[in-house]
């Protein structure tokens, strides 16, 4: 049995311990959204999916970013709105987004949704129709 698998890690870019930078386009795009907007796109993504949306990276300091982990090449395909940026391999540079480990010390990351076997990504249609529903909302 692959020993990643058995200790609970699903993708291998996941860090064993601690949490590393792992470059945005390459294992995965990534949709950036802050405060209390990312709190509840976040939770209603998590209650819509019976808690099973993805892996959802959450950041402890500053500006309380949350990284919704997608498909690679999946976040270029949908129009976000002001305030939420989708990271990947474009024209607009390199990004870089810090990936926690699913044990241990991660301070100042952590995760919101860890990723499983059935579901390694949270699904980009979704979280598009789900950032949409929020905004909605707000405004």
């Amino acid at each position: 049995m692959n020993s990643e698998i058995a200790s609970g890690r699903v993708h291998p870019w996941i860090p064993a311990s601690g949490h590393s930078l792992r470059h945005a386009g390459i294992h995965f795009d990534a949709v950036r959204i802050a405060g209390v907007l990312a709190e509840q796109v976040a939770y209603d993504l998590i209650e819509f999916t019976d808690f099973q949306a993805g892996p959802i990276v959450r950041g402890s300091t500053g500006c309380r970013y949350m990284y919704f982990l997608l498909p690679p090449q999946s976040a270029t395909g949908h129009r976000w709105p002001a305030g939420v940026r989708a990271l990947g391999r474009d024209a607009r540079g390199w990004a870089y987004v810090g990936v926690p480990a699913l044990d241990g010390l991660t301070w100042p990351l952590g995760w919101r949704s860890e990723p499983t076997p059935e579901v390694p990504f949270v699904d980009a249609g979704l979280l598009a129709e789900v950032v949409s529903r929020v905004i909605s909302h707000v405004r």
